[in-house]
């Protein structure tokens, strides 16, 4: 039996222009607080995975197999996180229940990611009205804008006047 756990460090990918004199990579210590790039950010996953665990073995809870994947590209899309699931799929075996340390879950029919807090999305939609050009005034009868039915689902995802 296997309990799976994903989490990961949430740190930003480097850039420059972040904030004036401070690097992707070198903290500084301004007016007594620390910045720098994950100064303040999700790295909880991995720690607190370890340290409910650890809870767990302390108080003689007997655990299952447990297998944790922590990554630091989840801000970028996790690009690849299907590479090392593909690679240790026999490693990780066949879990029984998978318990994921990231943003919020919406329902219980799936397990939920955040791959940006920002618009991040990947997705391939088609959109069909009919089976074959219409030119104008060749056919009769009104047939909807297919951007117009893609637009109005993309809608749907995020207001697009408030997002």
């Amino acid at each position: 039996m296997t309990l799976f756990f994903y989490g990961h460090y949430d740190k930003q990918p480097p850039f420059t222009g972040w904030m004036e004199g401070i690097g992707p990579t070198e903290p500084k210590i301004i007016d007594n607080k620390l910045y720098g790039r994950g100064g303040a950010d999700d790295g909880y996953s991995t720690y607190s995975t370890l340290l409910a665990l650890k809870g767990l073995q302390e108080q003689g809870v007997k655990l299952p197999r447990c297998v944790m994947i922590t990554e630091g590209d989840e801000e970028s899309g996790s690009g690849h996180m299907n590479h090392y699931l593909d690679v240790l799929k026999e490693r990780i075996g066949d879990p029984i229940a998978f318990f994921c340390l990231d943003s919020g879950t919406l329902d219980y029919d799936r397990l939920w990611l955040s791959t940006s807090l920002r618009g991040h999305l990947v997705a391939t939609l088609k959109v069909t009205a009919n089976k074959h050009g219409i030119h104008s005034g060749t056919f009769s009868g009104v047939y909807p804008s297919t951007f117009r039915i893609a637009r109005t689902l993309v809608n749907r995802l995020e207001n697009p006047v408030t997002g």
